[in-house]
């Protein structure tokens, strides 16, 4: 786990300057007061600040992989001593030109005055910025956790709805039996694996497997038609999202009919945005076929949406004229690590 912030993040030196800024603020006040207030002393002191910060915050980042592996006591000396390093040499230069221009000798007292008050901030600084990583750390593990167990939840269900399918074909068509037990070794292995971001390529692969276990047991009741806009094989989604939406079409859409149906997947570029949206007829409501669901897969994927999103996205169904509609809205992120970088949270600083 990383010991401190990321400080090649243009957030986390932002905070950075601003907490320099301030501590530069605090010092002037407690020197001259509000009535003696020097812009001209906060002008030196904040120069003097910010030249400790930025070779602190540039060393540390790119120390950050290194010290990430250290034991957090270890990481923590090494960090100060880098600080106080880069501390002591602008110290010892600003004493120096001080001294120079006022044609004084070098003041050692002023000096040690002036780097234990800056080992103190210095440590403060770093202990805060570690308690921050440390709860952010949490987060993310605690992030983690809830949304693979959100995925776990689907899993039992898939299963009971494929070991059906298994069963009816094994005695009237072993080979199409064979068939689809090699399509369902794919489908659980992914269902099985870590909750990430994967690349839709990927997942509509998966989706297409999973209905061709359907159209097994369905034969032409149930239909396919797919569209997807160029340039969006690479666009990275959660794993798993395709199929718990897809078997809610099959199940209590295109199953629940006599003549079957049509699913239709459509995958579109919306600006910065990718839309998936799901078609399939569905029987009326109150009808005799109608069984709905409890809702489970969708409000599961509600909530992995937002674990991964947060209030970027946008989940919408409805029935209109005897078609189910299921439309999810996210943001464009690709396969290359830019978009990955966007669903981290923010350097905690």
């Amino acid at each position: 786990m990383p010991f401190l912030p990321d400080l090649c993040h243009v957030s986390a030196l932002a905070v950075l300057v601003l907490m320099g800024e301030l501590l530069a603020l605090v010092l002037v006040l407690a020197v001259d007061g509000l009535r003696e207030f020097s812009w001209q002393r906060l002008g030196l002191v904040s120069l003097a600040v910010q030249w400790v910060i930025l070779p602190s915050a540039a060393i540390l980042c790119r120390l950050r992989p290194a010290l990430a592996k250290l034991q957090h006591r270890v990481a923590g000396a090494i960090s100060f001593a880098v600080v106080m390093a880069v501390l002591l040499v602008v110290l010892v230069a600003q004493e120096w030109l001080r001294a120079s221009l006022m044609r004084q000798g070098f003041d050692f007292w002023h000096l040690l005055d002036n780097t234990l008050l800056g080992a103190i901030c210095a440590g403060v600084v770093l202990r805060y910025a570690y308690v921050q990583q440390q709860l952010h750390n949490q987060q993310r593990a605690e992030l983690v956790a809830r949304i693979d167990a959100l995925q776990s939840r689907i899993r039992p269900h898939f299963l009971f709805n494929s070991m059906n399918s298994l069963a009816s074909l094994i005695a009237i068509d072993p080979e199409r039996a064979e068939k689809l037990v090699e399509d369902l070794s794919t489908l659980f292995r992914a269902s099985l694996a870590d909750s990430r971001l994967v690349p839709l390529e990927q997942e509509l692969a998966l989706a297409r497997r999973y209905l061709q276990i359907e159209e097994l047991r369905l034969g032409q009741r149930l239909r396919q038609s797919w569209s997807l806009d160029a340039g969006l094989e690479d666009a990275v989604i959660p794993s798993m999202l395709l199929q718990p939406l897809l078997e809610n079409a099959v199940l209590h859409g295109v199953a629940r009919l006599h003549k079957g149906g049509e699913i239709q997947v459509y995958l579109r570029r919306l600006g910065g945005q990718l839309q998936l949206l799901i078609e399939n007829p569905a029987p009326q409501p109150g009808s005799l076929h109608d069984q709905r669901g409890n809702g489970m897969a969708q409000e599961n994927i509600r909530q992995r949406l937002a674990a991964h999103y947060g209030h970027r996205y946008r989940f919408h169904s409805e029935f209109e004229e005897g078609i189910y509609r299921v439309e999810v809205v996210l943001p464009i992120n690709d396969a290359s690590g830019k978009g990955e970088k966007r669903e981290k949270m923010e350097p905690a600083l």
